[in-house]
């Protein structure tokens, strides 16, 4: 069982080519989860057993660094940038996000540019970028701007971006185009009802004005990909499936199935919103989603799907094991060590501007948590690759990682006409090991932002 996972607003999260497993799709039943008796009675194991390794493994030690470690050679890196700023904060998000201040936004992507070339300097070289926040698109001509500086440092050949559907306009869809490979559109649902529960019906208007404004933006785009949430409380089985059909009919080339996932500090939010989550349902609905694609989409990683030709990835860790960010409370994962920046908006600005990075804390993770790591990455984007692992660590899975093999195996989390490759068994059992990472991950996030100042909250103007 995995020891680290990556985050994904500061992880998470994302644009690399997939390694794609093709089924014939005159015949889509192996793209189909059915949970089994084995699998109810292994997932909420498996459920605590993450819950324990996220507090051990993500421990995080304060440090002080000017800047992250020099780049290895012959390793790659992928490049992740986070903007934090939001119009409205949704109840359930716990990504280290702010209320939009445009001047401190403005003063935030400069100074994320300034730690571009702090990265640039130190001889890193990515051509991929991922950008998620928050809302990466609060001021589109920002973030043309950074992705510019971007391509201009590094050679950045595929950029991928979060956005909300009300910046699907044909300005901001006019900037982004020839930016931008695959946009990422925070859907959630197409219900109005639970568009109204999470206060995104009032900020987005109703399920069928956010589908025309995805069949509007999705031809501009290499890749449009919509990013949905189920299992609400108030979600039925019929409105999942409808959720499925209208992201069949919305044109989107992908779509990213999430389980919906709560932190401490978002709790009491949740529950006077969307309500208590309810654990016991998420397989027999993650058995609807698998279904209801089936037919029109293939799985690219343990919860993104694709139609036709996508290959660009909703995680940005599958295929590339080391990533380095900018930004206020991003995450780095560079040779076998976790990095944190600060979530201070006030310490990252003047950190930059005195010529530093905003790195403050570190988790490094010996031989055997690497190995962990590497497993639950690709067993996450659907191909575990045991020969690359055994050259890199010396030792075939089986003997590394027996208990986690043996696991796995007695589940029937493998295909079995190629063992490299997850069955639906595997991919759920993925994710529910990335929900409980990204739970941690959540847990670790309000640690930091509890100790945030009145004005990094927004409480108060600054002095």
């Amino acid at each position: 069982l995995p020891a680290l996972w990556s985050s994904r607003g500061g992880m998470h999260d994302k644009i690399l080519s997939a390694r794609v497993w093709k089924p014939n799709m005159m015949n889509p039943s192996p793209n189909i989860f059915s949970p089994s008796a084995a699998v109810r009675v292994a997932e909420p194991l498996l459920t605590a057993f993450m819950k324990l390794a996220s507090r051990q493994y993500l421990n995080m030690k304060p440090v002080e660094l000017s800047a992250l470690p020099a780049p290895i050679e012959g390793h790659t890196y992928t490049l992740y940038a986070h903007v934090p700023f939001c119009e409205s904060l949704c109840p359930y998000c716990s990504f280290n996000r702010f209320v939009l201040n445009e001047v401190k936004a403005r003063s935030y992507f400069k100074s994320m540019r300034d730690e571009m070339r702090i990265l640039a300097g130190l001889g890193y070289r990515f051509t991929s970028l991922y950008i998620g926040g928050g809302t990466p698109t609060v001021l589109p001509e920002e973030l043309a701007q950074t992705i510019d500086l971007a391509r201009d440092l590094f050679s950045i050949a595929e950029v991928s971006c979060e956005t909300n559907p009300n910046h699907l306009t044909p300005e901001v869809v006019a900037l982004l185009k020839d930016r931008v490979q695959r946009l990422s559109v925070g859907v959630q649902s197409f219900d109005d009802g639970l568009l109204q529960q999470m206060n995104r019906y009032q900020k987005f208007g109703s399920g069928s004005t956010i589908l025309k404004a995805i069949q509007y933006a999705a031809p501009f785009f290499k890749s449009l990909n919509a990013d949905m949430i189920f299992n609400f409380p108030s979600q039925t089985p019929q409105i999942l499936r409808r959720d499925v059909q209208t992201v069949i009919d919305s044109g989107a080339q992908q779509v990213t199935f999430y389980p919906l996932m709560s932190s401490p500090s978002v709790k009491r939010s949740m529950a006077n919103t969307v309500g208590l989550l309810k654990p016991a349902r998420e397989a027999d609905y993650y058995a609807i989603i698998s279904e209801g694609l089936a037919r029109d989409f293939i799985p690219l990683s343990a919860w993104t799907f694709a139609r036709g030709g996508s290959s660009l990835i909703d995680e940005y860790i599958v295929d590339s094991e080391e990533y380095a960010g900018v930004g206020s409370g991003v995450f780095s994962y560079l040779d076998g060590s976790l990095y944190a920046s600060t979530f201070s908006l006030s310490e990252y600005s003047q950190r930059v501007a005195s010529g530093k990075m905003a790195v403050t804390a570190v988790q490094p993770f010996n031989r055997h948590q690497q190995m962990r790591y590497r497993m639950m990455m690709d067993m996450f984007g659907l191909r575990f690759d045991r020969a690359a692992f055994k050259q890199r660590f010396g030792v075939p899975a089986s003997l590394g990682l027996w208990l986690e093999m043996l696991f796995f195996n007695l589940l029937g989390a493998f295909q079995k006409q190629d063992r490299a490759i997850p069955s639906p068994t595997g991919r759920y059992l993925s994710l529910v090991i990335m929900r409980e990472f990204f739970t941690g991950v959540n847990r670790l996030r309000d640690i930091a932002r509890a100790g945030l100042s009145a004005v990094d909250r927004g409480e108060c103007d600054e002095i």
